[in-house]
Parts: C-alpha cells; structure tokens; sequence
C-alpha cells in the first residue's frame, strides 16, 4: 500500500503492522523516515526492509519526491516466496 504521507502516515504503518501480527502480509511503500520512533516501533520489526536508490518520481510530474523512500515487507510467515 501506499498510504497518506502526512500526520496520518505512522496510524496506518501500525495498523498494518498489528495485520501483519494476525497472519497477513503487509508492503508499504513510505518515506524512508529513519529518524522517527514509528520507524522504529513498526519498520525495523519488518521481514525486509528495502531502501529505493535516488528519489521516485510519480508519472509525469516535473520534480521527484522530496525525501527517500523504503519498502517495508511484513510477510507472513506461512506465505510461499
């Protein structure tokens, strides 16, 4: 998922995280936010965390994004790779 970047962002990486806990897998793709306690209360508990080289850029908008962005993969742990 691609959730809200704003104030809202760090409700959606824990609900997604307590999914994870019920046995689904969960792939966000977020800003790359190191610095905050969400990131580490939620991201640094994923299966994998996968780093994006350089900064996205969305269709043909002029400019990419303002910061870094990161896959966070919850997998279940049942799921086939």
């Amino acid at each position: 998922m691609n959730p809200p970047y704003g104030k809202e962002l760090p409700k959606w990486i824990e609900k997604g995280f307590e999914e994870w806990q019920k046995g689904k897998t969960v792939v966000f793709l977020i800003p790359s936010r190191t610095d905050t306690r969400w990131w580490h209360d939620y991201c640094m508990k994923a299966t994998e965390i996968r780093f994006i080289k350089g900064r996205l850029k969305f269709d043909d908008q002029p400019n990419p994004a303002p910061f870094p962005s990161a896959l966070i993969i919850f997998k279940n742990k049942n799921a086939n790779d």
